[in-house]
């Protein structure tokens, strides 16, 4: 251990966290709001300066930590334990977490101070922090699964915060149902190295990762360790919404905002992102399995942009923002670019929870509508919220010198230097990507700040929307207005690292020795990185490049295009729409995949149940197996009871009859040929 990171200050991290959510949510009556949301807060910002201090020792003094903190059971040769393994991985993400979640506490004052379950949300989101860090500080496969399942239950508890709403039941059910499809890949993934490793330690395991490599999967030619990535990798497939399992995220926005922000842009979702990094020195060594991710990850990047075209619920664009976004992190796992999806992943996170949180101060200037057809011109009323906003966007665009640019160019490079069979689909997704993202942005900007005033005369009123008493339907006329500073304050700290931290960290975090000992790279047959390396000259450089490269134009088209179609000649999106409503309906049905899993899975499954239960359960095992041996039982006994008629003289003929035929039966081999002789048998 190194002497500069204490087993002590590491175990505060998830600690303090727990305990902000224990005090509020056991002892919330008590304490009271102030109370509930002092507690947590404080709790989160320990948990960053720690954070803060901890990368700081790694960057400086090299300062690492892989030990047991305390261990659980031991079952034969497998240790089973809690551990830490601090690297520059797992201490960006640990900044990353506790920094996100600390502006989300801080948020959630002004966005639920009318809740009646305050007290309750702050518990469950300082819960959600300390799953969610014991996931990425963890050194072994156990303690991933606990923080990977403890994330996915308070997960479910945020999305139906407002369990009295059916939309968001069954929104957090979705969530908890497909997430299991995952989790049993999950954990088939971590059983197959479990069982051929021997270990479920992450140094144990990656050191025998050539051994593992040489292993047949039982009766294939496959290699075991594809198929364990795979595996794993259906896992992150859930957790970090990849298509086909990226259906629960979009229904989550049912929960309340701020959770929005914390678990589908920075944290929860990027999950998967993280441990497919943690696991490289194993993806390394399948190339089938990374050109499964590649096009995966190219898919969700590509589609799942389409359908933020057609959204018209604020929170809804840039949820599948999100999903694209993800995308484009799991293209960058898929062509080894490792180290790029963790960049990605880190410059998203902020910028995105911008974007979420400054939804959210939408919603609430709104007066909790969230159609952004019923808006226009709010860069009036609200201006720290649409000039945050406005840099969100900028850093989701890839626009030069803001941070989404540096990540997302580099995720571009790295797919088209990839050499894998799946790069060149990849490769064309992602770049059209670039123009898609460019467009449904600011078609949401333009529609939301400027351009005519909607809420005025609202054409599409909300649910949130008040009649008056005559029942005419006339809506009230509600001025929109800038939120408290609990709610602009984290909108302004977040866009300072969206705009300057892509800028100040590609260097070491690409190109630099950051993750030198938690990214593993086979540069002979995975040159993605060194042809990266060879060609960054700089952050300037790269944006002066960039002028010569196809992404930044697509980006400026897509800006234009949406301009024009919304602020200039509105006419134009309704010719689409009308022309083109086939191809409209299939994105509004979000590719009928909602309609196939309903109608399709579930009811096959709910077919496959009923069949089970009549024909196999009452049938087979009640009908046959116990009523039938029962009625068996029953009919012999029946029979018995004609013979046992309690008088002595029918049980005597009864025993002379059963001698007579115990006589004939031993007899018969001595007296049966002369038997037959006298009556010519």
């Amino acid at each position: 251990m190194s002497a500069t990171l204490s087993q002590n200050m590491l175990l505060a991290v998830p600690l303090a966290p727990l305990v902000g959510a224990v005090v509020a949510g056991l002892f919330g009556k008590q304490v009271g709001r102030r109370g509930a949301h002092t507690v947590t807060i404080l709790g989160v910002l320990i948990s960053l300066i720690i954070s803060a201090l901890t990368l700081k020792s790694v960057i400086q003094d090299g300062a690492r930590f892989n030990q047991t903190v305390y261990e659980w059971m031991v079952l034969g040769g497998l240790k089973m334990e809690v551990g830490f393994m601090i690297d520059g991985l797992s201490a960006m993400m640990m900044c990353v977490v506790t920094f996100v979640s600390l502006m989300v506490h801080i948020y959630t004052i002004g966005y639920m101070e009318e809740d009646p379950g305050y007290q309750r949300f702050f518990s469950y989101i300082s819960l959600f922090t300390f799953s969610m860090l014991m996931l990425v500080m963890s050194n072994n496969m156990l303690q991933l699964f606990f923080g990977w399942e403890a994330v996915g239950l308070v997960s479910y508890l945020l999305i139906g915060f407002w369990y009295t709403k059916p939309t968001a039941i069954f929104a957090n059910m979705k969530a908890f149902l497909v997430n299991r499809v995952g989790d049993f890949g999950f954990i088939l993934g971590i059983g197959l190295l479990v069982a051929y490793g021997g270990s479920l330690n992450y140094t144990e395991t990656f050191a025998k990762a050539n051994e593992l490599a040489a292993i047949k999967f039982p009766g294939q030619d496959w290699m075991m360790l594809t198929v364990a990535c795979i595996c794993l990798f259906i896992g992150a497939m859930g957790k970090s919404a990849q298509f086909p399992l990226h259906v629960w995220l979009p229904d989550s926005m049912e929960g309340p905002t701020p959770i929005s922000a914390l678990i589908h842009a920075a944290t929860m979702v990027t999950a998967g992102i993280f441990m497919v990094s943690r696991f490289s020195p194993l993806f390394e060594l399948s190339d089938t399995a990374l050109n499964f991710v590649l096009v995966i990850g190219a898919i969700t990047a590509l589609f799942m942009g389409f359908l933020g075209i057609i959204q018209n619920d604020i929170k809804r664009v840039v949820a599948y923002s999100t999903l694209s976004q993800l995308g484009y992190m799991t293209v960058a796992l898929g062509a080894s670019a490792y180290s790029v999806a963790v960049f990605h992943l880190m410059t998203h996170a902020f910028f995105k929870a911008l974007l979420f949180l400054g939804a959210g101060s939408v919603i609430i200037g709104m007066h909790h509508d969230q159609d952004i057809r019923n808006m226009g011109g709010l860069w009036k009323y609200m201006r720290i919220t649409w000039f945050t906003s406005l840099l969100g966007s900028l850093a989701l665009i890839g626009t030069p010198f803001f941070s989404g640019f540096y990540s997302k160019d580099s995720i571009i490079e790295a797919v088209a230097a990839s050499h894998l069979p799946a790069a060149s689909f990849a490769y064309f997704a992602v770049v059209a990507g670039v123009f898609v993202t460019a467009f449904y942005s600011f078609r949401m900007y333009f529609l939301v700040f400027h351009g005519k005033e909607n809420f005025r005369h609202k054409p599409f009123p909300g649910e949130h929307d008040h009649h008056d008493d005559h029942g005419h339907g006339h809506d009230h006329d509600h001025t929109p207005h800038e939120s408290k500073w609990v709610v602009t304050a984290p909108l302004l700290l977040l866009a300072i690292p969206s705009v300057v931290i892509g800028y100040l960290t590609i260097g070491p975090m690409l190109h630099g020795d950051f993750f030198k000992d938690a990214i593993f790279i086979n540069h002979e047959l995975h040159h993605a990185m060194r042809e990266l390396g060879e060609e960054f000259h700089g952050p300037v450089a790269m944006v002066l490049h960039s002028v010569k490269t196809l992404p930044l134009w697509l980006a400026i088209a897509g800006v234009l295009t949406a301009y024009v179609f919304y602020m200039v000649a509105p006419q134009i999106p309704a010719w689409f729409a009308r022309v083109f409503r086939p191809v409209i309906t299939v994105l509004e049905n979000k590719y009928y995949m909602d309609w196939f899993n309903e109608n399709v899975l579930a009811r096959g499954a709910r077919l496959l149940g009923t069949g089970l239960w009549k024909g196999g359960d009452q049938g087979l095992i009640d009908g046959v197996l116990i009523n039938g041996s029962a009625r068996t039982v029953g009919g012999i006994a029946g029979l018995v009871r004609l013979i046992q008629t309690g008088h002595l003289y029918w049980y005597a003929l009864v025993m002379i009859l059963g001698v007579v035929g115990l006589m004939t039966w031993q007899l018969w081999p001595y007296m049966g040929p002369q038997f037959k002789a006298v009556f010519g048998l």
